[in-house]
């Protein structure tokens, strides 16, 4: 297959190389455009106020000055000289679950392959220590060999989460949903070397619900989660209720 490879890591992250590494062994051609620097929780912005740059960094392989976003479209309008037939975006380094789908960049990245009619797979494995990225490569290279690109439909991308252990640990794949999930101490309040108050935004360990069927329940469970997301924010069973507030 031709695949083009981003995340929202940066381009010298090592989830995107070892998965890049992977596909290649198993001979796929991969075209990488990622960006230059550390972009997550970027969701699906795009760069608009200022120019972007690409940077060659090897054979196949690109950096950019923009948001996950900004690489799948750079690369679509630039880069790509034969249609891909499939975009991947990662191995993210943490977790993509729940309502965290909607800050990633990961699975912005995603989302705009499918927004421009490429088939989409964004993957996180779900630590950010001990990673363990070979396994995560391991299993999505044999997903594709199986058939899962051929699965994916038109408006949907695949959203995949992988426990961070050994090969031999997965104990198999779930097909799941969006579990949801909060933060205890969500913003930390600091004072800077002159006296000033500063914040930061991001809480410690996530709590999850683990409702049945759900991608957080299946990690826990040692099993990948395989999520279908679609960008479909309409409400259609409020639709009437507002109708006829409206009348």
């Amino acid at each position: 297959m031709r695949i083009l490879l981003t995340n929202d890591d940066g381009i010298d992250a090592p989830g995107i190389n070892v998965l890049a590494e992977e596909l290649i062994n198993n001979g796929h051609q991969v075209l990488i455009v990622a960006p230059d620097r550390q972009q997550s929780a970027t969701s699906h912005s795009i760069t608009l106020h200022e120019p972007l740059r690409i940077f060659e960094r090897g054979k196949d392989k690109y950096a950019t000055t923009g948001t996950p976003t900004d690489c799948v479209t750079l690369a679509s309008q630039k880069l790509i000289k034969n249609p891909v037939d499939l975009v991947i975006s990662g191995i993210n380094s943490g977790q993509n679950m729940g309502e965290d789908v909607l800050y990633s960049g990961t699975v912005a990245a995603a989302l705009e392959g499918m927004f421009l009619g490429m088939r989409s797979i964004a993957i996180s494995i779900t630590t950010f220590h001990n990673q363990k990225f070979k396994t995560a490569a391991r299993y999505l290279c044999k997903m594709i060999e199986d058939g899962i690109v051929e699965k994916i439909g038109k408006d949907e991308i695949l959203n995949i989460n992988v426990p961070s252990v050994e090969f031999d640990e997965i104990k198999g794949i779930k097909i799941t949903e969006l579990d949801h999930r909060h933060y205890d101490d969500f913003v930390a309040e600091q004072t800077d070397p002159r006296g000033g108050k500063i914040y930061w935004i991001g809480g410690d360990k996530p709590f999850w619900t683990y409702k049945e069927n759900s991608d957080a329940k299946a990690i826990s469970e040692n099993f990948i989660s395989i999520t279908p997301v679609s960008p479909q924010f309409t409400k259609f069973d409020s639709i009437d209720k507002y109708k006829n507030w409206l009348k």
